[in-house]
């Protein structure tokens, strides 16, 4: 099966590119990463913190059935711009990772249909490789899936 969300990632760059194409109005699309509520729904994570604006931060984790932490992550929210972008920095917790920092893009395509391209920026082209032999392309795709069909019936 053909997964929607795309990752485009150049050899000997520190970049990738990830861009999926959505059936939502720009401003359900920014809602669902800029509301705690709705990006813990679609993202299957905990929000500890969500300050969505200049300066602010965030902060996320994700528990496995007996409560613990199998994954967590936080940043810094260094732009802002209603319906436009995001750009913020993204730390995995308890990894080898260093910081990442992240271009969110919002477009709006039509009335009722919306693009987001996310540009994530590497420390070293040797961690973006490491982090694109990781899982995470299948997993942003089911995330997405669930943003989609999230607002499928109720349209907010």
């Amino acid at each position: 099966m053909e997964l929607k969300t795309k990752i485009h990632a150049e050899d000997g760059k520190q970049e990738i590119f990830i861009i999926r194409e959505f059936d939502l109005p720009v401003e359900l699309l920014f809602k669902a990463y800029t509301e705690a509520e709705l990006f813990e729904q679609w993202m299957g994570t905990k929000v500890t913190k969500f300050e969505n604006k200049q300066h602010g931060s965030y902060r996320f984790e994700t528990l496995n059935p007996q409560g613990e932490i199998m994954f967590s992550a936080n940043g810094t929210i260094h732009d802002i711009v209603q319906n436009e972008k995001i750009i913020r920095t993204f730390q995995m917790e308890n990894t080898p990772f260093p910081p990442q920092i992240e271009f969110l893009e919002f477009e709006k395509l039509t009335d009722t249909t919306s693009k987001i391209t996310i540009q994530t920026i590497y420390k070293s082209v040797d961690f973006r490789d490491q982090h694109l032999k990781m899982p995470f392309a299948q997993g942003i795709n089911i995330a997405h899936n669930r943003l989609q069909e999230m607002f499928k019936e109720t349209k907010r």
